[in-house]
């Protein structure tokens, strides 16, 4: 049995621990027990946005959740600027090291989490035994932006002051319209990102490391099982961009979620949880 098998628990836990050659500190949680599963989130998520519902699922499917959080966040330390995705695949894989994870895993991850898992797939392909990418790009070329009015409304209510204003422009432009009414849904997003919010700094290092990300012409190096999720109506990253994913990469499947928004994941958990099931299934043991 491995370290990180034998460190399993069905109840959510988190700790920090070191990366070496001063690699700074990372706040891991974990949770469930299983066959292991890594959850990336994306710029300005911690482990806590993953929602319930699909939380709940995965751990009732039997999997060992883990959710290694970016640098800067739950309170580690800032890191300098001029970091790239690459870098942040490259601590996911640290972290596995130090976790104990001995065995390829599969990896799930979404918007800047999906990027940083396209990054992982390539530069540490043996880590990766099945990915699944949500409401991610490949960036470059293949890239189709977000309207100007929707930055333009982000930034404002950013820069008014106003935490609720904020956190409603945030909820609107990443959730399906079919929750923007939903109060318990947006109280849950709400505690999700108050809990630990991620500094200011941080997240523009994080914008910086995206406007830089360009995996277009090495996705056909990808070869183990992928599955890609979008849905049509996401306003972050557009739907384009799934389609362009999946176009690049040998053997993928794309799961589209009609008029869901960017994390389509948090209403439509079930679908995900069963993708998930079924992806690690492709692989063989």
């Amino acid at each position: 049995m491995s370290e990180f098998a034998a460190t399993a628990t069905s109840e959510p836990v988190t700790s920090t621990i070191e990366l070496p050659d001063g690699g700074g500190e990372r706040v891991v949680w974990r949770q469930g027990t299983g066959k292991p599963l890594l959850l990336i989130q994306g710029m300005s998520g911690t482990h806590d946005h993953w929602g319930d519902g699909l939380i709940e699922r995965l751990v009732g499917d039997g999997r060992a959740l883990v959710g290694i959080n970016h640098r800067g966040v739950y309170g580690t330390a800032r890191p300098e600027a001029g970091y790239l995705l690459a870098d942040l695949a490259d601590d996911q894989a640290a972290a596995l090291d130090a976790l104990g994870v001995d065995e390829p895993i599969d990896v799930f991850g979404i918007s800047m989490g999906g990027m940083t898992a396209l990054n992982l797939a390539i530069r540490h392909p043996e880590k990766v035994r099945t990915l699944a990418l949500g409401c991610t790009t490949a960036g470059g070329a293949l890239m189709t932006f977000p309207s100007q009015e929707d930055i333009q409304m982000l930034f404002a209510a950013q820069q008014s002051g106003d935490v609720e204003k904020a956190l409603r422009a945030g909820y609107e432009v990443n959730f399906s319209e079919s929750l923007w009414d939903d109060e318990d849904t947006y109280l849950t997003f709400k505690r999700a990102t108050v809990r630990s919010p991620v500094p200011v700094p941080v997240i523009m290092g994080q914008a910086q490391a995206i406007s830089t990300h360009d995996v277009g012409d090495r996705l056909a190096e990808i070869t183990v099982p992928t599955a890609v999720m979008h849905g049509t109506a996401d306003r972050m990253l557009p739907y384009p961009n799934g389609v362009a994913v999946h176009a690049g990469i040998p053997g993928a499947t794309l799961d589209t979620f009609e008029d869901a928004g960017h994390l389509y994941f948090w209403d439509h958990a079930e679908a995900t949880a069963d993708i998930l099931r079924d992806l690690s299934a492709r692989s063989p043991e």
